[in-house]
């Protein structure tokens, strides 16, 4: 190039330069274009103007012109950096980590590879700031790749794993970014929570101590090293935690509503409505409190605020599953009116059916099988009322029937939990994943009936049922009434719970067994039947040892109207709640009002199990609530020797008594309404004699029916699920796949 033209290009250049710190950007770039007619392949002006078109907010104008000028002089690390802040800004962070490589490729220097990783770092931040998830993972991943010793990569991806339920898949790349950065607190607080979530509660502990060892007034350690230690059983020490974590941060809404959760769990149920409301002031869009109160109005008997609080979780949150199958709970025995419920469980089971996009629609079974293979999944494979019922059928199941898995949906164990074990093929815990990876792993084990037993309760996975792992799915034992999940087949009922005419408001075709859609299990106590009270202390103690929620106000004026008839009579109550002052209070205001004095009640609160069955030693009849009927306390009063008063409903819910009374031969202790509930109480009370004779010879009573007899029960079982297959049996075509 001749002097003179180079002369007027340095010229062109500088007074580019001066007009671009000048502010006069429209004429910098004019000269810069100008120049670059002469000398396309300039470093520093592709450089500038593409500066300038960044400023101008054209970032991906400006790309072309940072290629130009990286390729000119790839050795000026100005250039690489404004290249992948460009790239981040127009969103193409892909690019933008793959421009980080070819800087490592061409030997930069360690300071700007690791300014360009910061860049991405940042990147990574903002994304996740804006929910975008999906590509924060994604870049954290390709950064692994590209930047294997860069510690917060490792962090980001083990974290927002664990956050998007694959826990599983979270936890290599959490103990990568611990041994990259041993002396971070977050990244061992990350750790915690992946161990946390996969159920290993010591080591979560240990990590989350860790973190608190590096960094002492690490809230968010606090906070989650209490819930760890709930989980551990160990109360005290985790309500001491959480509050560790409020006192570094007052407005610490999460620390408010575990602390909630804690003292919840340690029998101070009003304080635990406190400190939800607490967290709802400092986050009043923060749902999953909402939620928690509601739970926590129910066992304070004030049913039309649980309705407000989850419909308020769900008015924050509209996918929030856990609020909508409270609501369902709640309303399933609030409200008498089938239909209202019917529509928001058809509600619930859109959003699920919505969300499970790809659900399966071919599966491993074979056609012909004369052995079926079953999968139970539950929350409740423990000590709890579903265990109960169903460890009389695992114990008489025909093995070269059915071959049983096992799919717990929460990681408490007891010694229940390891006697039921041995009757699975198979014991797949689930936590640690989420719905569409637990539901590929049922479908993988070619389950051909898979058997609900949770429903809306606690622990329940049925978001997982929406993607359809099994041809054939099934709801039983736990609930008593409609999922709403239309991916659900069944519901099991028998001839006395569920007429006919209450088919119409289940989404699930009824399969009614021939008997009972329930067997007891013998209780494991060594307990005898005591002599009726009433022939000693000279008065009728009437019992109900139901969860409170099911005593509404409408049952408080029928009882009290019984106590009223006889003013020697006494009536004796015995649940969790009743541990917590407050709730004893209220119980009693509740029955003042009525006339039924404090002297009346007997109120006591949870024991362990042999010392529960000997408080029916103290009770001569059991009360059963309505419409919310009693389920596993009918059969355990029953088996101890005291007969239940129910009344008949129209519902699945209100009819539970009505079943198990059929079934154990005591139809005159099912009462038409209230007023032959009262009468037929009054009388059964009037018949000492007859009571003492009754309760002589109830539990063999019982153990005789079909309440208690197991094996004829497992077969009425077998047979159904066979029948059902057999209308219901994948296609060849869609059992040839899966």
């Amino acid at each position: 190039m001749p002097t003179d033209q180079l002369t007027t290009l340095n010229q062109a250049m500088q007074h580019a330069i001066a007009h671009h710190q000048a502010g006069r950007l429209q004429e910098a770039a004019e000269l810069y274009r100008a120049i670059l007619q002469v000398r396309p392949n300039h470093p520093d002006v592709n450089h500038n103007l593409a500066v300038l078109l960044v400023k101008g907010q054209q970032p991906a104008q400006a790309l072309p012109y940072f290629n130009a000028a990286l390729q000119a002089d790839p050795a000026r690390d100005q250039y690489w950096l404004s290249y992948v802040d460009a790239l981040i800004l127009t969103g193409n962070a892909d690019a933008a980590q793959q421009v980080l490589e070819l800087a490592q490729k061409q030997g930069s220097r360690e300071t700007v590879v690791k300014a360009l990783a910061g860049r991405l770092e940042a990147c990574m931040v903002d994304l996740i700031n804006e929910d975008r998830i999906e590509e924060a993972m994604d870049l954290a991943r390709k950064m692994t790749l590209c930047c294997p010793l860069n510690g917060f990569g490792w962090n980001v991806l083990g974290g927002l794993l664990g956050k998007t339920g694959h826990s599983k898949e979270a936890l290599a790349p959490m103990l990568k970014a611990v041994e990259l950065l041993p002396l971070d607190a977050e990244v061992r607080a990350n750790l915690g929570n992946v161990l946390k979530a996969l159920g290993r509660l010591e080591e979560a502990e240990a990590s989350y101590r860790r973190a608190l060892q590096i960094e002492p007034e690490f809230a968010g350690a606090h906070d989650n090293l209490g819930i760890a230690l709930q989980d551990l059983g160990r109360l005290r020490e985790a309500e001491t935690s959480c509050r560790r974590a409020i006192l570094i941060n007052a407005d610490y809404a999460e620390a408010y509503n575990n602390l909630g959760n804690i003292v919840k769990d340690r029998g101070r149920i009003n304080e635990s409505e406190t400190l939800y409301r607490r967290a709802l002031q400092v986050n009043p869009g923060y749902a999953e409190a909402y939620n928690n109160l509601g739970n926590i109005l129910q066992d304070l008997l004030r049913p039309d605020e649980v309705e407000a609080c989850y419909r308020r979780a769900l008015q924050v949150n509209p996918n929030y599953v856990n609020a909508h199958s409270n609501l369902l709970f709640s309303l399933s025995y609030i409200h008498q009116d089938p239909r209202q419920y019917l529509e928001e469980a058809q509600r619930f089971g859109k959003l699920l059916t919505a969300n499970a996009t790809g659900r399966f629609t071919s599966w491993h079974c074979p056609e012909q099988s004369s052995r079926l293979r079953i999968g139970f999944l539950s929350g409740d494979l423990r000590q709890h009322p579903v265990g109960y019922f169903l460890l009389s059928l695992l114990e008489h199941i025909d093995p070269d029937r059915i071959e049983l898995f096992a799919y717990p949906t929460q990681l408490r164990e007891d010694e229940f939990t390891a006697g039921i074990k041995p009757y699975f093929a198979a014991w797949k815990p689930l936590p640690g994943r989420n719905d569409e990876a637990d539901a590929r792993l049922i479908h993988e084990d070619r389950i051909q009936v898979l058997i609900d037993l949770s429903g809306h309760t606690a622990y329940n996975r049925l978001p997982l049922f929406a993607w359809k792992p099994a041809p054939i799915q099934v709801s039983w034992l736990g609930y008593f009434a409609s999922t709403g999940v239309n991916e659900i087949d069944y519901l099991i009922a028998d001839p006395w719970t569920l007429p006919e005419s209450e088919g119409v408001y289940f989404t699930e075709k009824i399969l009614r067994l021939p008997e009972t859609r329930l067997c007891f299990s013998v209780p494991n106590v060594d307990v005898t039947v005591s002599p009726l009270p009433a022939l000693s202390n000279g008065r009728i103690t009437f019992a109900c040892f139901n969860n409170l929620v099911k005593i509404n106000d409408a049952v408080v004026g029928v009882w009290a109207r019984i106590l009223n008839a006889l003013p020697d009579s006494r009536l004796f109550l015995k649940t969790k709640q009743l541990k917590d002052f407050f709730v004893r209070q209220n119980v009693i205001a509740r029955f003042a009002a009525h006339g039924v004095g404090a002297d009346r009640l007997i109120l006591e609160g949870p024991v362990l199990r042999a010392e529960y069955f000997r408080a029916y030693h103290r009770a001569d009849i059991t009360l059963d609530p309505f419409p919310y009927t009693g389920g596993t306390t009918s059969a355990e009063s029953l088996w101890m020797g005291v007969p239940v008063l129910t009344l008949a409903g129209a519902s699945f819910l209100s009819r539970q008594g009505v079943g198990l009374l059929m079934n154990a031969g005591l139809p005159e202790w099912i009462a038409a309404d209230a007023d032959d509930y009262v009468a037929r109480a009054l009388s059964h009370a009037g018949e000492v004699s007859r009571l003492a004779m009754l309760r002589g010879q109830l539990r063999q009573q019982v153990l005789a029916s079909p309440l208690f007899d197991a094996k004829r029960f497992a077969r009425h079982f077998e047979d159904a699920l066979f029948s059902i297959w057999q209308i219901q049996k994948p296609t060849a075509a869609e059992a040839a796949v899966g």
